[in-house]
């Protein structure tokens, strides 16, 4: 999207806290349980929910994310819906004429997005949404002919999907300039093409350009997200080439990494700046061809020729100037945040949520740091001779040997998660331990969103953890690559925990979740 290559989405919560144990966490004694050997997953606002430690230990509090920050006020709101369960919340679509299959997809996006944690969703969610919605009122409602007569598509439409690509990377480019110093000091300032979500084999060869490479690629996606979205209100041609300009950069994006369909998502809007005239060469031109029936139709215009005003026509006008007005309302907030120096990224102000903020990555890490979740079968975890054996992701950086994978314009969204997760603690991210419980219990659909699972076959593992590594690539021609390995990795700390089943009863049944059984297939 508004992302850059090599990337790394940070927040004031990366500053702040790290894993249990870690360097600069925030630890203080926690008063209730210190006479207990369990670890407190709790934050100011809730009550005290644990998982037993393994061993001996007092009971630590990793930290809280400072109140009156936006991620201050998203932790501070409990979502109880663990990662891997059946969600059911009703939710659709304002009630407007539209095609049906418009209309059926739009509701299914605003019932996911409404329905969906608000820790757990991203602003692809939100863009997907928006674009959806706007894609309803492009064609007629009742006809299937290639070229309606007296039913050109809507300028207000088409400059509501410039409005969306305008919002998308001005957000994006604002976000960067405002949450991080490098943005604003080219001289600091390289891409580190590793700490993508999933980066793809050519961001391995990418990070290694010169210094000089990567300070043009920073100064040209500060003229792509903050000078470019401009041209779209400087006349045609220039509109031309803001979408022309805007999808060379998407396509840069996908090759040199994994972000998936939100690059492809993000062309959508990029095409409503293109006009007949630029697009006719892509349409045959031969004697009742769709661009010579195009253009008898612009001729009679042209012409004056009296054309009938269906009733159908005025009913879709009206509806169009409502989407205006609509579109205009909701944008305010919108406006006023772009303009405002504690901007938010991805963003709803309406219950709608069909005008959003946008913003991609707000802030830039230069390392990559993800979580290994590892399991046992050791009876005692504690044990120096317990054997840890790692789970892979099936795309997500795990074992160094493995090739960063090619993805788009294909998602995973749990190695995404996992990337977030990695950056934060895990007291941010209380899906990581529900999908430990999935694991320890050996769930089928846990294990389907997983590459390899080093227990298929046998007995689940009686004992799980998370430990966190910090990544980077290797260097071609070292003696590390000459190995095999894409990565190095160095371990951190541990991330969480180990965690049996029985351990996890208490802290499953606070949030509602049911107890997972185990899987003996």
């Amino acid at each position: 999207m508004g992302g850059t290559p090599g990337e790394n989405a940070g927040s004031a919560v990366l500053a702040q806290t790290h894993g249990p144990g870690l360097e600069g966490g925030w630890r203080r004694p926690c008063g209730s349980h210190s006479q207990g050997r369990q670890l407190c997953l709790h934050r100011q606002t809730d009550a005290c929910p644990c998982i037993r430690r393994p061993a001996s230990g007092g009971c630590s509090d990793p930290g809280h994310v400072a109140e009156g920050t936006q991620e201050g006020t998203a932790a501070g709101q409990r979502r109880d819906r663990p990662l891997l369960r059946a969600r059911g919340t009703p939710g659709g679509a304002p009630a407007m004429p539209q095609p049906p299959a418009s209309m059926a997809l739009s509701s299914c996006g605003a019932s996911t997005r409404v329905s969906w944690p608000t820790e757990q969703v991203q602003g692809w969610e939100s863009q997907l949404l928006e674009t959806g919605f706007l894609g309803i009122f492009l064609c007629p409602l009742w006809t299937l002919s290639q070229l309606p007569r007296g039913t050109p598509p809507s300028q207000i439409v088409l400059w509501g999907f410039r409005w969306l690509i305008f919002r998308i990377m001005l957000g994006a480019g604002l976000i960067k300039i405002r949450g991080d110093q490098c943005w604003r000091d080219l001289t600091c300032m390289d891409f580190h093409y590793e700490t993508q979500p999933v980066p793809n084999p050519v961001a391995y060869f990418l990070h290694q350009s010169p210094w000089w490479v990567h300070r043009g690629e920073t100064l040209g996606n500060h003229f792509v997200e903050l000078v470019v979205p401009f041209f779209i209100f400087l006349g045609r041609r220039m509109c031309v080439l803001h979408g022309a300009l805007q999808i060379l950069f998407q396509v840069i994006l996908i090759i040199s990494g994994n972000l998936s369909f939100l690059n492809w998502l993000t062309m959508v809007p990029s095409v409503a700046c293109f006009d007949d005239a630029t697009l006719g060469f892509l349409f045959p031109s031969g004697s009742g061809g769709l661009k010579y029936r195009v253009l008898k139709m612009q001729e009679e215009a042209a012409r004056g020729a009296p054309t009938p005003l269906r009733y159908g026509c005025m009913v879709r006008r009206a509806v169009h100037l409502a989407l205006a007005a609509l579109v205009a309302w909701l944008s305010v907030p919108v406006v006023l945040n772009l303009l405002s120096p504690t901007q938010i990224m991805n963003t709803s102000f309406n219950p709608l949520r069909i005008v959003n903020t946008y913003g991609a990555f707000g802030s830039i890490t230069k390392e990559r740091t993800e979580v290994i979740l590892q399991g046992t079968a050791a009876p005692n975890a504690s044990s120096p001779d317990a054997v840890w054996e790692d789970y892979e992701f099936k795309c997500k950086p795990g074992d160094p040997g493995q090739r960063p994978c090619l993805i788009s314009p294909y998602h995973y969204r749990l190695d995404w998660l996992m990337w977030f997760a990695a950056f934060q603690t895990y007291e941010h991210n209380e899906w990581i331990i529900h999908l430990a419980g999935k694991l320890l219990a050996n769930d089928a659909s846990a294990l389907s969103l997983l590459a390899i699972n080093p227990f298929e076959g046998r007995a689940p593992p009686r004992w799980l953890r998370g430990e966190h590594y910090r990544y980077k690539f290797s260097r071609p021609g070292s003696s590390h690559a000459a190995a095999g390995k894409w990565w190095l990795r160095k371990r951190i700390g541990p991330y969480f925990p180990p965690v049996s089943l029985r351990d996890l009863e208490d802290y499953f049944r606070s949030r509602e979740w049911p107890h997972p059984a185990v899987d003996v297939d």
